[in-house]
């Protein structure tokens, strides 16, 4: 008996993103109403936005009529507009729950998200069951699906209707056992810019990972203009950019104007569009310099932006083509430190010299390290966070660039009274090439990340880690 007024809410199961769904359905003499697929209220209730193309319909004469197990390259949401089912679905993926069985009985008060990779099979318990489904890609003729014998003493799924007198296709029996099925590997990650500081951190933050796939500038051209055909994009889930460009003071130069526009806003413009051509996630990495610095408390992911410079300028609009994606994570960060130069290594050779610097010390904010960037990449992209903007920086104290500075020198073991603090204008009153203006305040409010789980490592020590990595490195070389 199909069950009236239930509430609507996600159920989980042994199988990871695999849920079933208690519809509300409205009853009166006439029959029932039910919203069988209502985004807004699905999605706020843990649905994946999963942006559904094509919707099927499976009309089944006779109860015991049996379809799959079948795994196929999308995401499926799956409901009985009359009569009822059991369902049967196995974990497909390549992963720790490979093989795993969960079964439900389905009826128009019952609905299920099948995630890309797990295979969907059913039974019909009832005459003339309809069972529809919403799918997020097109079927295509030459594609090749894994599936999977339904009876196959592995999985040991106990049909109500013994297969032996089940309707099932020639096909369905025909298939072969979970021992004889490839673990279906997730679709791929790329990674543009894996040569820069992010990208190396985020080599090292994916390492040993078989989807995710690394392109540097020579493999991966963003200037390369129309980028439909770069890749065989039905193969991948994800791109996260790490190329940017980066040279602030550059940038206010006519030549860098043009080169940072071409990076930062055109290029970005291409992947957009390869990105809602194929209902891919971009990931894309911003900065605290879309702001002027003006206000006197951290920023918010949803404070206007004021770009003071060409290359705030550029990012801020690079971020407002990627905020009009359905799938998109846009990281904003501030005082970024990594591999190759940086500003605390520049610290520390200095003071290893013998010369004392002048540190500006009116502009304020935290340091982010690349290695702390990309674990946020990867919590977000695990965890399936909301997709939107969040500010990533380390957490802690904030301090000027001249405090830093200090610190530096101290972690090192030399004497923080060294380093003069400055203004930015006597910082670069000397200065004969054009300096790009710089945000006061550069501190990022870290709410929003936080309430995905995310915890930001302390700034002051992972600075602490960096400068005695630094150190044992620079022993190393001296030996």
């Amino acid at each position: 008996m199909t069950e009236l007024g239930k509430a609507l809410r996600a159920v989980p199961t042994a199988i990871p993103g695999l849920t079933i769904w208690e519809l509300p359905l409205h009853g009166d003499n006439r029959g029932w109403f039910k919203e069988n697929w209502q985004r807004a209220k699905m999605v706020a209730a843990g649905m994946p936005d999963f942006g559904p193309v094509q919707n099927n319909v499976s009309f089944n004469d006779a109860a015991g009529t049996t379809r799959g197990i079948h795994a196929e390259p999308w995401d499926k949401y799956i409901s009985v507009a009359s009569g009822r089912i059991f369902g049967a679905w196995v974990d497909l993926r390549d992963g720790p729950t490979f093989g795993t069985v969960v079964t439900a009985e389905l009826d128009p008060s019952r609905a299920v998200f099948v995630p890309q990779g797990v295979g969907n099979g059913f039974q019909t318990l009832e005459p003339n069951t309809a069972y529809t489904y919403l799918v997020n890609d097109h079927y295509s003729p030459d594609g090749v699906y894994t599936s999977l014998h339904p009876g196959d003493e592995t999985i040991a799924i106990d049909w109500p209707i013994p297969l032996d007198t089940a309707e099932l296709s020639a096909k369905d029996r025909a298939q072969g056992p979970l021992s004889d099925v490839i673990p279906i590997r997730p679709r791929k990650t790329l990674v543009i810019g894996a040569g820069g500081q992010l990208g190396r951190a985020l080599r090292a933050e994916y390492e040993g990972v078989a989807h995710i796939e690394f392109a540097d500038r020579a493999e991966f051209d963003l200037a390369a203009g129309d980028l439909g055909g770069a890749r065989p994009w039905r193969e991948y889930d994800t791109i996260v950019n790490a190329a940017a460009y980066t040279a602030v003071d550059t940038a206010e130069t006519a030549e860098g104007r043009a080169a940072a526009w071409a990076v930062n806003v055109a290029a970005v413009a291409e992947l957009a569009k390869v990105a809602a051509a194929h209902r891919l996630t971009l990931v894309q990495v911003s900065s605290d310099y879309v702001f002027d610095g003006t206000a006197t408390r951290p920023y918010r992911e949803d404070d206007p932006v004021a770009p003071l410079g060409v290359y705030g300028q550029t990012k801020a609009a690079g971020d407002q083509i990627v905020s009009t994606l359905d799938r998109h994570y846009l990281l904003r960060t501030s005082w970024v430190i990594g591999a190759g130069r940086n500003f605390v290594r520049t610290m520390l050779t200095l003071a290893d010299r013998g010369v004392d610097p002048a540190v500006v010390d009116d502009q304020v904010g935290r340091l982010t390290f690349t290695s702390e960037l990309a674990r946020a990449i990867r919590h977000l992209l695990d965890s399936r966070a909301p997709h939107g903007t969040y500010n990533v920086t380390g957490s802690g104290a904030t301090g000027s660039w001249a405090d830093i500075a200090r610190r530096t020198f101290a972690l090192a073991g030399h004497d923080p009274a060294r380093v003069r603090p400055v203004s930015t204008a006597e910082y670069f009153s000397q200065a004969t090439n054009p300096v790009a203006p710089r945000p006061a305040n550069s501190v990022l409010d870290l709410t929003k990340i936080e309430s995905t789980g995310f915890v930001p490592a302390d700034a002051d020590e992972l600075l602490a880690g960096y400068v005695r990595a630094e150190s044992r490195s620079a022993d190393r070389a001296s030996l």
